[in-house]
């Protein structure tokens, strides 16, 4: 973008001069609609998360073996639901801003094999590749029990397939370990702002790391040209791919059953509002998708990015999606929450996802560390530092008085309403990886 088109651009969306400004703000989207209406525009169904759903427990005997660490949840892979008192507290006092209901963490941070939110996505995608070749070369049925492709048979027929993936670090954590383990031969291409201790995790499984010294986009390029090249190399896209998506739509339904053992009311008048961080976008849109088609228009869903990285919220509030990136804004796109440091988000989940969803904001760097360290100090609860993206949510929601009046949401309703901070990695962060996080925090 030239100057002048820059310049019109925040003519016509006055919002942008402050993302261009890296100020942390929040908008409100003034377009969203009702599950019914709204569903329509993402292609995608009950039904089609229900098969992902189906997949994922045929895959389950599998996961037993070959992750022994699943085997506590027989093999399905999900993460534990936390009420989090004294850090609602802490928030409150930090913002001065009341934070009324209650306020959960949901700890994908913690999801076993690979300690992020990705471990839905990016091990679904994989599982389903890997179970359409078996099925096509006929070795294997979906009657099957799905142990049998823990063995040597399966190593070697999967040896002769090349999986490939552009990543910042958790998406390629998840499909590294997950097609290493299958038998694939696996690239993952890094961006410069992966960290070092998840490329070497990678190595470790006999993943291939291909790094690169410029941004997201380049290495999903590449990833995606080195796959074009090689018939049977599969591309996962993390732009585009419905399969991820759908990977992560299956946590609306766990959400549902982990809140009905809590005894957790989710209805007009006890409103859930979840917290999503957000890269390029395929994660908290698969997540909040299912979330729609479990709990209707009961569940309010915000994205979080970084003030250097507002590439979703820019691309909804503008119409312009995967059009425009924030560097056409000069926005750098540098940022310490690895996972989120995307510039241009999925033209896909905009498009799908952004009648269905409730607002968007943008958190500093710094402020990710500090409320890592208060979560920390509040909880004894670490995660990394994109993961924190979520946490300062409620306060945007309780402070919107145009939003909450919009959308009917009383001081009764905000009374009896659940705050899901959506926790999105950190389980598998070094410790002296996490030292120096909690050192960054100024508290």
């Amino acid at each position: 973008m030239n100057k002048q088109q820059v310049n019109q651009l925040v003519s016509d969306f006055p919002l942008v001069q402050q993302l261009i400004d890296l100020k942390e703000l929040a908008w409100f989207n003034p377009n969203i609609t009702s599950l019914e209406e709204g569903l329509p525009y993402v292609s995608l169904n009950q039904d089609d998360v229900k098969d992902a759903s189906d997949r994922l427990k045929r895959f389950a005997p599998y996961l037993c073996k070959a992750f022994p660490e699943t085997a506590i949840t027989n093999g399905i892979i999900e993460s534990e639901v936390l009420a989090v008192p004294t850090m609602q507290k802490a928030l409150s006092a930090r913002y001065h801003t009341d934070i009324t209901g209650k306020m959960l963490l949901k700890k994908d941070s913690h999801l076993p094999i690979s300690g992020s939110i990705k471990a839905r996505g990016g091990i679904y995608e994989v599982l389903k590749h890997a179970e359409g070749l078996a099925i096509e070369a006929g070795l294997l049925s979906v009657d099957d029990n799905y142990e049998k492709l823990y063995s040597d048979e399966f190593t070697q027929f999967f040896s002769q397939y090349s999986i490939a993936v552009g990543s910042t670090g958790n998406l390629g954590m998840s499909i590294g370990i997950m097609s290493a383990k299958l038998g694939f031969n696996v690239s993952v291409h890094m961006s410069a702002d992966a960290r070092e201790w998840k490329k070497n995790k990678l190595r470790s499984h006999g993943v291939n790391v291909v790094e690169y010294q410029s941004d997201y986009g380049v290495a999903v390029e590449k990833g995606r040209e080195e796959a074009a090249d090689d018939p049977k190399c599969f591309f996962i896209d993390d732009e585009n791919s419905k399969n991820l998506f759908l990977g992560y739509s299956v946590a609306g339904e766990r959400v549902k059953q982990q809140f009905a053992d809590m005894n957790i009311t989710v209805d007009s008048d006890h409103p859930l509002f979840v917290y999503l961080p957000c890269g390029v976008g395929g994660g908290p849109g698969g997540v909040a998708f299912g979330l729609k088609l479990a709990f209707g228009d009961n569940v309010h869903c915000l994205f979080a990015e970084p003030t250097h990285s507002p590439c979703m919220l820019l691309g909804v509030h503008t119409g312009l999606h995967d059009n425009i990136a924030v560097q056409d804004l000069g926005i750098d796109n540098i940022t310490a929450a690895d996972g989120l440091a995307v510039g241009r988000a999925s033209g896909f989940v905009g498009r799908a996802m952004e009648r269905l969803l409730d607002g968007y904001y943008t958190i500093e760097d710094q402020e990710m560390y500090n409320l890592l360290g208060l979560l920390s100090k509040a909880e004894d609860i670490q995660l990394e530092p994109s993961a924190l993206a979520g946490m300062v949510g409620p306060i945007h929601v309780e402070q919107n008085v145009d939003y909450l009046n919009r959308m009917a949401l009383t001081p009764e309703k905000r009374a009896n309403a659940t705050h899901l901070i959506w926790a999105t990695g950190g389980g598998m962060v070094p410790a002296a990886e996490m030292e120096k996080y909690l050192a960054t925090a100024q508290i």
